[in-house]
């Protein structure tokens, strides 16, 4: 029997693209580490977007067990960014990345 795509898996998929294309573009045009960090969260949406899309497909929960797991680490991520980026700007006031190379030594 051979796996018909549903209408709801191609724009999921589309969706899915679209956001982490955004998300991977945002973060190679941006140079404020908080903006940075806000697209990287959106790549990983995208890519829990993708697991539910897919879960859903196939008709089984993996795929939202796997969000649940994308949701845990992104909440960890963005509590050690922030403190990251709290001592940074405490040092240097400011949110530019390229002022982090002035951290060496």
């Amino acid at each position: 029997m051979p796996i018909e795509t549903a209408p709801g898996l191609e724009a999921g998929i589309m969706l899915s693209s679209i956001l982490f294309c955004l998300g991977l573009a945002g973060l190679m045009m941006r140079r404020n580490v908080i903006f940075m960090l806000m697209c990287v969260e959106i790549c990983t949406n995208a890519a829990a977007l993708m697991f539910v899309v897919a879960g859903a497909h196939w008709g089984n929960v993996d795929g939202q067990v796997m969000f649940v797991f994308v949701v845990t680490l992104a909440a960890a991520e963005v509590a050690i960014a922030l403190a990251l980026v709290l001592q940074f700007y405490h040092r240097k006031h400011t949110v530019d990345i390229d002022q982090l190379n002035e951290l060496r030594g």
